[in-house]
């Protein structure tokens, strides 16, 4: 089994998802759950296009990390 992360973002229309691993693998959905779900379907397609065309498959499992920055120190020079 291989994971992939996904991440979301909130626009005007809803929800847009992408893998973090493989960013070609990119929805949209009305909601989240929406959202979510277009991209399990979307990278299962793109999953069995690649094993069809014999192309390498992204390797998945990436760490995830956030990394806070104070907001005052954007944007300036040192």
């Amino acid at each position: 089994m291989i994971t992939y992360t996904a991440k979301y973002l909130k626009i005007e229309s809803g929800y847009m998802g992408q893998l973090v691993e493989w960013p070609e693998v990119l929805t949209e959905g009305a909601d989240l759950d929406e959202c979510r779900a277009m991209l399990r379907d979307a990278l299962q397609e793109m999953f069995t296009a690649y094993v069809q065309l014999g192309k390498e498959i992204p390797l998945g499992n990436a760490l995830i990390e956030q990394l806070p920055i104070e907001m005052k120190h954007v944007g300036q020079t040192a």
